[in-house]
């Protein structure tokens, strides 16, 4: 009998652990046993981890092989725990030294001829293994560049397993990643391409401030869908926290883009119109994995047309929303993911979508069931409601307007100012700022405070669309430079939570 120790990462959702994979030897009828709540395509590794070893050099034990992954009551999934199993069952024969592997994690999948091929999540695993303190780690070569954002934990990529026994033996030396340089991004559209729509561009600066929801309606073609892809070129770009947040929720999700592999600017996610709750929240097998509100972590969730999405689908949205992070029950859990979104909603203003009212041939009654999907408390959560009209003709072939340099500009000073104030409480921008402390420590002056007063004796604001519109009056002030919100300030936010109102 022999016993082989190695250690790996496993994810359940967002959260990773340190799993140890235990290989053990014994007599008895010949045979491949993996245990701890693994999977399919874990105990699939039985087929990949032998002929792995065998194609590479080594020599797999002609016994009984029992490999449990502990911590036995954390499910675990995917193919990721292929190189410490292989590892361990080699450590029972004696091929390799164990000198290096008790401080050290493995992360891989093994191909039948030994190649180690790129895995999930390897960041937020590698981030819970420098916690963990273990020294260093072994990833696959195409996951090199992500792993290299992880300081103070050596990290080593490898191709194939032959080179691991090498390496663990003292004969050839791996190569060390080396953190990826953050290249500049790509140019983002340019505000300045949207022609006319002063107030839409005025409440996309606002939105942008304070990280608040909009809604755009009006007819088609009129640049609502142009308006938005433009929104993250006026964003600050992420910092070194929020960076690795959301670069490693890219990363479990398996959309990472190799040759970018550090996420610094405000992801925009724009899924479509048919999206299912799943798509939208998370879901899969097991564990939940992260949906597209999850991807637009610190970003924008752009949902055009969304007047034709099911209702199912954008109530699911009010959780997320009021919250910042899903949670998603399955089977073997519940999947919590960050999602700190901005949300932009665009839709026509009824089925037909003419280019003028005037040539509606829709009856009140359409109308209103077009953007009935919306239902109260979620447009109670928008903070921002645009009425877009089309452009003159003058404005067509005259205007031009502000670059998304000139307004990200006035947006990042803003921002620098909501950071600076709310900072020993924890808060990054205005939206995350819980209406207890605005009626508290940051209560506003009695005049400034008359039209909240104003609105909810008429009904024209419930108690959270309150808190909503002092939180959105913020944004306006600290775009103007001012210390708090005057009464113009509390009035015109105020009045973009009117549905269909304009200012």
């Amino acid at each position: 009998m022999a016993l082989g120790r190695a250690h790996s990462v496993g994810l359940n959702a967002f959260a990773a652990r340190v799993v140890e994979v235990q290989a053990n030897t014994s007599r008895g009828t010949p045979g491949f046993f993996i245990t701890g709540l693994a999977d399919t395509a874990l105990r699939e590794a039985r087929d990949r981890v032998r002929p792995a070893i065998v194609n590479t050099g080594g020599k797999f034990p002609e016994l009984k092989v029992v490999v449990a992954l502990a911590p036995a009551d954390m499910p675990k999934s995917g193919p990721a725990y292929d190189l410490a199993m292989a590892v361990g069952i080699l450590l029972t024969g004696e091929e390799v030294s164990d000198e290096k592997v008790p401080s050290t994690v493995f992360l891989g999948e093994l191909g039948l001829d030994g190649a180690i091929r790129p895995v999930r999540g390897v960041l937020p695993c590698l981030l819970e293994a420098r916690r963990a303190g273990f020294a260093r780690a072994v990833v696959p070569m195409a996951n090199a560049a992500e792993a290299g954002l992880v300081s103070d934990v050596e990290i080593h990529g490898a191709t194939n397993l032959g080179e691991v026994c090498r390496w663990l033996n003292g004969e050839t030396v791996l190569d060390a990643a080396v953190p990826p340089s953050c290249d500049p991004p790509s140019s983002a559209p340019d505000l300045a391409d949207v022609v006319g729509q002063a107030p839409a561009r005025r409440a996309l600066e606002i939105a942008a401030a304070g990280m608040h929801h909009v809604l755009m309606t009006g007819p088609p073609g009129i640049g609502k869908t142009m308006l938005a892809r433009r929104l993250p070129g006026i964003l600050p770009s992420l910092d070194a926290e929020a960076s690795l947040e959301v670069t490693a929720l890219h990363s479990i999700a398996g959309v990472l883009p190799s040759s970018r592999p550090l996420i610094v600017e405000p992801p925009f996610i724009a899924p479509h119109h048919s999206v299912s709750v799943t798509a939208l929240l998370g879901g899969g097998i097991g564990i939940a994995g992260p949906g597209a509100v999850s991807l637009a972590h610190r970003g924008v969730l752009f949902l055009d047309e969304c007047a034709e999405m099911g209702a199912k689908a954008l109530d699911a949205l009010r959780q997320p929303l009021e919250e910042g992070e899903v949670r998603v029950s399955r089977r073997d859990g519940v999947a919590t993911y960050p999602a700190r979104i901005q949300l932009v909603l665009a839709a026509n203003p009824c089925p037909c979508a003419p280019a003028h009212d005037v040539d509606c041939v829709c009856s009140v009654v359409t109308r209103r069931r077009y953007l009935g999907k919306l239902s109260g408390p979620l447009m109670d959560r928008i903070d921002i409601r645009v009425r877009m009209n089309p452009p003159g003709n003058a404005a067509l072939l005259t205007e031009s307007g502000e670059s998304s340099a000139t307004v990200r500009a006035r947006v990042v000073a803003a921002r620098e100012a909501a950071v600076a104030r709310w900072a020993r409480h924890g808060w990054r921008t205005n939206v995350e700022v819980p209406g207890s402390a605005l009626r508290g420590e940051f209560r506003l002056a009695a005049d400034a405070l008359r039209p909240v007063e104003l609105f909810l004796r008429d009904g024209r604001v419930t108690a959270r669309g309150a808190d909503r519109a002092l939180r959105l009056a913020w944004s306006m002030a600290d775009l103007r430079g001012a210390q708090s919100p005057d009464q113009d300030d509390v009035a015109q936010a105020l009045l973009y939570r009117d549905r269909g109102g304009s200012v």
